[in-house]
């Protein structure tokens, strides 16, 4: 049975947060393979959470929540591939906007998606809202998912 968890990375203890971005380094990184310093600095920022999908003790699904001067920002979605197609990914987004809503509710929550992925987030609410880009030659798109009117 999966079960999700949100956390700062101070909270969490040590062998889940090295599986975490054991995660993200082998989907983004080593999968992906995109070059770039996965291990950003950002997780260790003020407000910012990490969420997870844990299944048998295994990390299967993470991502993260930020924030930005004006906006909360989701970021580094990913998913063991083997765990794909479970709705992993699709409840961690779903708890992610509905923290940044807790959080900070007057505020806009950005992202940027890949752009093969861009009707998946387009399923949670999102938007584009930019002109697309390469970033690690991968074509991403910026999203936005506005504020609920009150």
């Amino acid at each position: 049975m999966p079960e999700f968890r949100r956390a700062t990375v101070s909270e969490i203890d040590p062998l889940t947060l090295y599986r975490i971005l054991w995660l993200r380094v082998s989907v983004f990184v080593v999968e992906q393979k995109a070059a770039y310093p996965e291990v950003d600095g950002r997780d260790i920022e003020p407000g910012a959470e990490l969420l997870w999908c844990e299944e048998d003790r295994a990390i299967v699904a993470t991502l993260r929540i930020l924030r930005d001067d004006t906006a909360m920002r989701i970021g580094r979605v990913a998913t063991a591939e083997s765990a794909r197609g479970r709705g992993y990914a699709a409840e961690l987004m779903r708890a992610a906007i509905e923290r940044c809503r807790e959080l900070e509710p007057g505020l806009h929550i950005h992202l940027d998606a890949q752009t093969q992925l861009e009707h998946w987030y387009e399923r949670f609410g999102f938007l584009r809202s930019g002109s697309p880009y390469e970033e690690d030659d991968i074509p991403h798109i910026p999203m936005t998912l506005a504020v609920r009117p009150q």
